[in-house]
């Protein structure tokens, strides 16, 4: 296991972030020494194959992911479709996941003109949402459909770190002069990944993965039914 103990490594930071754990309360969670824990997040122990599965039995993280960085931390399934009527977007509604007036695959506005508070036009109450800390922004093209259709709108998170992916989900990608919505696959080359669409008419992109800025992980897909 020695030749991805750092990638292990790097997965533990990051479950450590995700739950907002220090290094003693994450020891305590997965009942390990906390002197022994920062001796394997600092290389001086291997990782070994019990602190692996204390990690897994104690958390719910899937093994798969934490070993070999395959499947999602917690497994969590492809993203739900959920379907909304333009009643349920409310502008003035204080409570709520808020709508962005942006299209998330149009223009290379930065992240942090696309999320100001100007930019939002409502709000969406659904249980779903509630937990997830998402943002809701609009879709346009063909090139994830029939998963994702035009003009739909999708609730993504941002990710703290755009080096840590979850290989097979959907994400929206921020490059430097484009932005979109796309499948993210392992490549042979790990310094590479490969951004593939849905809609087979369009050919898979193969980008460093230096070259990504940030990642926004899409959580749910709604559709607007406007007959209703």
């Amino acid at each position: 296991m020695a030749s991805n103990d750092q990638e292990i490594r790097d997965r533990i930071k990051y479950l450590m972030q995700e739950l907002n754990c220090r290094q003693v309360q994450f020891a305590q969670r997965i009942d390990v020494d906390t002197s022994n824990l920062s001796k394997y997040l600092n290389g001086h122990l291997p990782i070994s194959e019990s602190l692996i599965n204390r990690i897994v039995v104690n958390l719910g993280v899937s093994k798969d992911w934490l070993v070999q960085g395959t499947d999602l931390p917690f497994a969590k399934p492809q993203p739900t479709v959920l379907t909304t009527t333009p009643a349920d977007l409310r502008p003035r509604q204080r409570m709520g996941t808020p709508v962005y007036d942006i299209d998330v695959t149009a223009g290379t506005t930065p992240r942090t003109a696309m999320f100001s508070d100007d930019q939002i036009i409502g709000r969406v109450d659904l249980p779903e949402l509630a937990t997830a800390n998402c943002k809701i922004v609009r879709v346009s093209g063909d090139s994830m459909s029939p998963v994702i259709k035009n003009g739909d709108f999708i609730a993504v998170r941002e990710l703290v770190n755009a080096q840590q992916i979850y290989w097979g989900q959907i994400y929206v990608v921020l490059l430097d002069d484009y932005r979109m919505v796309k499948y993210i696959r392992r490549h042979n080359d790990p310094a590479m990944v490969i951004l593939r669409s849905e809609n087979k008419a369009y050919d898979d992109m193969e980008i460093y993965r230096r070259d990504i800025r940030e990642l926004m992980f899409v959580h749910h897909i709604l559709h607007v039914d406007t007959r209703m």
